[in-house]
């Protein structure tokens, strides 16, 4: 048996990062190491710049549960940009709007997200000290992805003893607003079971400020067990199929 801390993520929209370009911003279907450990930081308080409280973090283990993985919806938005050839290194976008003139181009760019998701998530491996109490009363606001995405329901943390994460997840909230539902999915940095097939995933944090990532290796975990109504615990005050990439 270990001690996990175990929370529960839903959200009407969510975003989790994918390979990105200018005009396309993709998402995946359950969030990465790098999405959660940066949620836990927001909860502690811990900003981006912050390298050494990020790296307090960094020894914490990972599983990530999908009950539901959501519909994707996908959003446009005109955005005017400024060749280079016509300023460079402005004091601020106006500055350099106003110089620019009439030497201004505009392109549309895509957001991709996810509507409706649940997703449980399972830490252990590291201290847990103070992190449920973070999760009750986070220092800031906590997003899915992007400012656009906040939590619909708090994430109800709380601390577990359990043989492996797929037992741990099994512990964490359900959404007091929607019938309980079952995990179909797990990605785990342990392996629960010797079907597990492993995969990797680009999404180690090397630096937050430099948005540079780095890819890891996750065990996939199918659940063949049959859906059981009485699942997880309610959210109190605090859906579909898989589908999509599993990397």
């Amino acid at each position: 048996m270990a001690d996990y801390l175990v929370f529960t993520l839903c959200a009407t929209l969510a975003a989790m990062g994918d390979l990105a370009g200018h005009e396309r911003r993709g998402t995946l279907t359950w969030p990465g190491r790098s999405a959660v450990l940066g949620l836990v930081a927001a909860a502690l308080g811990i900003r981006r710049e912050d390298q050494a409280g990020l790296t307090r973090l960094d020894a914490l283990q990972v599983a990530v549960g999908v009950i539901d993985d959501g519909t994707p919806l996908r959003d446009y938005h005109t955005v005017q940009t400024i060749p280079s050839a016509a300023i460079r290194q402005p004091d601020s976008r106006p500055a350099a709007m106003a110089a620019a003139g009439r030497n201004i181009n505009s392109v549309i760019t895509l957001r991709d997200y996810r509507v409706g998701v649940v997703y449980p998530v399972a830490l252990w491996g590291a201290s847990l000290d103070g992190l449920a109490e973070a999760l009750r009363r986070p220092v800031f606001t906590l997003y899915l992805g992007r400012k656009s995405c906040p939590l619909s329901a708090p994430p109800h943390p709380h601390e577990v003893e359990a043989a492996n994460p797929m037992a741990a997840l099994k512990q964490a909230g359900q959404p007091p607003f929607r019938p309980a539902g079952r995990i179909r999915f797990v990605a785990s940095d342990e392996r629960i079971t010797p079907e597990d097939v492993i995969d990797s995933r680009n999404d180690v944090a090397l630096d937050r400020g430099g948005w540079h990532f780095t890819s890891r290796q996750v065990y996939i975990h199918r659940p063949v067990e049959p859906p059981a109504a009485s699942e997880g615990v309610s959210l109190g005050a605090a859906g579909g199929d898989l589908e999509g990439d599993t990397a």
